[in-house]
């Protein structure tokens, strides 16, 4: 299966040299986009010749993931894997999001709550709102996605060529999922080891996360009632 890493980096200038080193030591094709950052992220990737697209504005997240996806499916790959910029993800746990494509899903998460030896657990509140995402998910496909706004995921080709086409620009993880299920793709998780992040701090504050919880269960019901219709 031949397969790109998507390395999406926004102000990673501490971190993505030894990101993109540790996925190029497991063996992978990558591309970082580089999301507008306004720190040193692009330079250290020039000057490691890194394979890099920069974008000339921050697009967020949503934004610079579909970039990744329009890469992988321009370039005929078979399968991309979105591996944070942050140090947060393994790459030792690519493999087993592969392995779980090639047994004929679409779209394989990693959940970092199907096993113990995931040592990392995020705080008490963001535990929660993930139980509500779950809960909401559940409420709407039918299928229980343990870890809804993992960003360590796997694309087959039909999911590629769907998020390449559309896909939520912000905070896109538990809305993506949802379209994807309704667009009639097959939808799976594997364990995985995520780790703390080691430098910078993450995009959603407390305030940001009252909006994330609002705006994402919206847009989950708002997805799969459009992809009713359209049936």
């Amino acid at each position: 299966m031949k397969a790109l890493i998507i390395i999406p980096a926004y102000n990673e200038e501490r971190s993505i040299e030894r990101v993109v080193q540790s996925v190029v030591s497991a063996g992978y094709d990558y591309v970082v986009i580089n999301d507008g950052s306004r720190d040193n992220t692009a330079a250290i990737c020039e000057r490691e010749g890194f394979n890099i697209v920069n974008l000339p504005v921050n697009l967020g997240i949503g934004g610079a993931v579909q970039t990744g996806h329009r890469y992988a499916l321009e370039h005929g790959y078979d399968a991309d894997v979105q591996f944070d910029g942050d140090g947060q993800h393994d790459a030792t746990c690519i493999a087993p999001l592969l392995q779980r494509l090639e047994q004929g899903y679409d779209l394989v998460i990693g959940s970092r709550f199907i096993s113990q030896e995931n040592t990392f657990k995020s705080s008490t509140a963001r535990r929660g709102g993930i139980a509500i995402l779950r809960a909401i998910l559940k409420m709407v496909t039918h299928q229980t996605i343990t870890d809804p706004t993992s960003g360590f995921r796997a694309c087959g080709t039909r999911a590629i060529a769907l998020f390449a086409e559309t896909y939520p620009h912000d905070y896109p993880e538990p809305e993506s999922i949802a379209y994807a299920i309704g667009s009639s793709l097959r939808v799976s998780e594997v364990p995985v080891i995520m780790h703390e992040r080691r430098e910078g701090t993450s995009s959603i504050g407390i305030i940001a996360s009252a909006y994330y919880m609002i705006k994402v269960s919206l847009a989950i019901i708002l997805t799969r009632v459009s992809k009713k219709r359209e049936q």
